[in-house]
């Protein structure tokens, strides 16, 4: 019989979560063994490579916002900060090619993007001054009071017309919640606005990173191994309970301290308390729904778009992101895509040229490449339900720690409730363990 591994702590799943507790840890100087079923860190912000092209592409296109401070922070630690271009602009694209920027301007915050909102040619005057009364309404919103209601609700409450649901606040809620207006929770959504939008200048500035997402994590082994750590992939798990982790294949890894941060998806079946039972935190998560977001990389024979990225304004694609400075290959982003899923790559694909086409009239009719990249589980369905049924971050006496996004941390599901719930989960081992944080953050 092989002897189990023993380590201080072992987190198990290497998506940002995972990364975040392990770093927290090692930073701290705990030595913590990290386990990840796949053979790259990242999870679901990851990437795969192209052996036909030689060379990766990210599953969709990830970014960072200003006021992702528990995410920014995690890149400085990883020393990965400098691989992210950084805009304060954003280019709404109409058909026709039409292009409004919004941007902040003289005025303070939260009056900041008046201004440009004000000139934005694809708003009526009376969406612009429906959308202005629910900005005052959402800066001064009780979030957990709104919690068992959705964003549409919120927004038909507010005096909001259709047309500005339509044209302003779904492509936003939609790209940041993966979820229509009608069925998301309006907790993260109102988040997303007081965060994001109106809370400072420099809150809303989008982070996009300049190397494929799979890179951003080089360093991570290095970090762990530093503190006396290790990571292990290709470590899939059949069971964790306090104390112990089972893999598959037989081996087994002992430890102080156990972080379990698995989607609540795979989690659930394997998470076990001190008394051999399955952990009830996440009973209620079982009949939860997910969405999907679908990330179409293509390429033209000629530039198509001169923006590092562009919202396309009441089109299916969502977002465009260029990939390089030519502006021949970018990313086409649909989020909430459950309806696309079920189609073929060429009929994805189609619906995307025709929406680059309608929006960019100078663009070829077809691609010369295109690959389209479902991710059906790409995010938790942030409803109403969802939001009432997420467990707290942390530990119960005698249990094993949850990180993940899916867990209370007050944000939607997103590299930064990720890196949030992350750093609580560490922060509760290091409790266990009767050591104190060491990184400078607390």
């Amino acid at each position: 019989m092989v002897s189990p591994t023993r380590c201080r702590v072992v987190v198990v799943g290497g998506g940002v979560a995972g990364i975040s507790a392990a770093v927290e840890l090692a930073l701290s100087g705990v030595p913590v063994m990290l386990l990840e079923a796949r053979r790259r860190l990242g999870g679901r912000a990851s990437s795969f490579h192209d052996a036909s092209r030689g060379c990766w592409y990210d599953n969709s296109q990830h970014i960072a916002l200003g006021c992702c401070t528990a995410y920014r922070e995690l890149c400085r630690r990883i020393e990965v900060e400098d691989d992210f271009d950084w805009y304060t602009r954003q280019q709404w694209v109409e058909a026709g090619g039409r292009v409004t920027t919004i941007q902040p301007g003289m005025f303070p915050p939260p009056l900041h993007y008046a201004e440009s909102f004000l000139g934005a040619a694809f708003l009526s005057p009376a969406d612009k001054f429906a959308i202005g009364r629910a900005m005052i309404a959402i800066r001064f919103a009780d979030r957990e009071a709104w919690k068992s209601r959705t964003f549409g609700e919120f927004l038909r409450t507010a005096g909001q017309p259709q047309t500005s649901i339509d044209r302003f606040w779904s492509p936003i809620i939609v790209s940041a919640c993966n979820l229509h207006v009608d069925r998301v929770s309006a907790s993260p959504a109102l988040k997303v606005f007081q965060e994001g939008f109106l809370a400072g200048t420099g809150a809303s500035a989008m982070g996009i990173p300049r190397v494929p997402l799979v890179e951003l994590y080089r360093h991570v082994p290095r970090i762990l191994s530093e503190a006396g750590g290790e990571v292990r992939l290709g470590m899939a798990v059949e069971r964790i309970e306090p104390g112990r982790v089972r893999t598959v294949g037989g081996g087994e890894v002992r430890a102080e301290s156990v972080v379990c941060a698995l989607p609540f998806e795979k989690a659930i079946g394997r998470l076990f308390n001190d008394r051999g039972e399955p952990d009830g935190r996440l009973k209620a998560l079982s009949g939860v729904g997910f969405s999907t977001i679908l990330g179409v990389h293509v390429q033209y024979d000629r530039p198509v778009l001169s923006h590092p990225s562009a919202v396309l304004v009441e089109r299916g694609t969502h977002w465009l992101f260029r990939r390089g400075s030519v502006g021949d290959e970018f990313q086409a982003v649909i989020s909430a895509a459950d309806e696309w899923a079920g189609l073929t790559d060429e009929a994805i694909i189609g619906r995307v040229a025709s929406d680059i086409c309608a929006c960019f009239p100078g663009a070829p009719a077809t691609p010369r490449w295109a690959r389209a990249v479902r991710e059906r589980r790409a995010t938790w369905a942030a409803t109403p339900a969802f939001e009432a049924a997420r467990p707290a971050p942390g530990w119960t006496p005698g249990g094993v720690i949850l990180a993940g996004d899916y867990t209370a941390v007050d944000w939607p599901a997103t590299m930064e409730g990720a890196a949030r719930s992350g750093k609580a989960a560490a922060i509760a081992a290091m409790e266990t363990l009767g050591i104190l944080p060491q990184s400078g953050s607390h």
